[in-house]
């Protein structure tokens, strides 16, 4: 634990995917004094509470000790900021301490917008509503999906900013193939909310994702986001006006999200409405104060979240804060990300593109946007090992 008024060389807020590999790869680049600060007992890898809601993985297997993943030699600061001084720089913790710092680097994630999607709360808290973007309820996702057999249900993808928005495709494909393994997707009268026209704005990868939509027989509301939810209704926003979906079974709706007010009140924050962290998208620097870093959902950087983008940011991060310190030239971060999705219990597409939508593949011999088995177990079994045993530890 952190005694008050103490000073770091490098100080990161978050505990995630980013705050850890980060710290990580910048104590393997030589940096003897890094400091984590993070909340939460438990580290999760994210990207299993997909398979959680679809009934092929357990919150157990993708959670483990925070104190287990701290890379050795680092300082691990059990606490919750609640303020920022980008000049000192310095944070304040809830607890009250001041903790100053040489070089700050801001990877908190987002939190929920509540307050965006009036009801949510309540509808989760009643049952019959849950995510699993939502640690609380994804685990009431799949025995609830698996048990119905008729009425309506409804699948929302979040708008940006959010942590890999596009995965949220994924309990939808997972369900419909269930159902119609069952016998009763026919009963069911499945709808899915998109924020945008088609899936993921990109030509060759949205035609796959249409075909396995059209295939379930799914009705979709594009360029429409959920506006309230409440008693078995969600209410759309859409550019045609308000909708209203009635009689609702069950409604897998993803929260909106917005950068901890911390961030806005401090300065960070550039003119985005959800307050993001107000980041060279190229060398991840803060634009305004130069001891400042980012990355991760929290970092304006112009491309959809994923851990995969995490990879390169953190890659671009780390050499770019000892490059600062030297004077030396900086790394430029593409824009590079990666979305997984299963189209089915048993086959994945992996969408790799730069900032600018072109196609980033990382084997380059094998169209992985086409879905297949072996992808979905990459996804599945074999990115898990790698990320507990290498990307935590910097070695990636």
């Amino acid at each position: 634990m952190a005694d008050a008024g103490q000073h770091h060389d490098v100080l990161v807020v978050g505990g995630g995917n980013a705050g850890i590999s980060l710290a990580a790869r910048l104590l393997r680049d030589g940096v003897r004094d890094v400091a984590v600060v993070e909340s939460r007992a438990v580290h999760r890898y994210r990207p299993l509470l997909n398979y959680v809601g679809g009934g092929e993985a357990t919150m157990g297997s993708l959670q483990r000790p925070a104190e287990r993943v701290l890379p050795r030699g680092c300082t691990a600061i059990r606490d919750e900021v609640v303020s920022v001084d980008p000049e000192g720089p310095s944070v304040t913790t809830r607890s009250g301490r001041r903790i100053a710092c040489t070089t700050l680097v801001v990877c908190p994630g987002l939190d929920e917008d509540w307050d965006a999607t009036p009801g949510l709360r309540e509808a989760y808290a009643d049952g019959w509503a849950a995510s699993t973007f939502d640690d609380d309820t994804v685990e009431r996702v799949w025995p609830t999906l698996r048990g119905l057999r008729a009425g309506r249900v409804v699948f929302t993808v979040p708008p940006e900013p959010a942590p890999c928005g596009a995965t949220a495709l994924k309990p939808l494909f997972m369900a419909c193939d269930h159902w119609r393994r069952a016998g009763v997707l026919a009963d069911l009268d499945v709808h899915l909310v998109l924020p945008g026209p088609s899936p993921l704005g990109l030509a060759g990868p949205d035609a796959v994702l249409e075909r396995a939509i059209a295939s379930y027989g799914v009705r979709v509301h594009r360029e429409a986001v959920v506006s309230a939810v409440e008693d078995g209704r969600v209410t759309l926003a859409t550019p045609a006006g308000e909708e209203t979906l009635d009689g609702v079974a069950f409604a897998h709706v993803v929260p909106h999200y917005r950068a901890p007010q911390w961030v806005v009140d401090g300065g960070l924050a550039g003119d985005t409405p959800a307050g993001l962290v107000d980041t060279d998208p190229q060398t991840l620097q803060h634009r305004r104060f130069p001891v400042v870093w980012s990355c991760g959902d929290v970092a304006d950087i112009r491309t959809p979240s994923s851990g995969g983008a995490l990879r390169k940011q953190v890659a671009v991060l780390a050499a770019n804060i000892l490059a600062a310190r030297e004077g030396g030239g900086l790394q430029h971060y593409d824009g590079y990300t990666v979305m997984p999705i299963t189209t089915s219990r048993r086959r994945l597409m992996l969408v790799e593109v730069d900032r600018d939508g072109r196609p980033q593949p990382s084997v380059p011999v094998l169209d992985l946007a086409r879905p297949r088995a072996l992808t979905w177990w990459v996804d599945r079994y074999a990115l898990p090992q790698v990320y507990w045993r290498r990307i935590l530890r910097g070695k990636v």
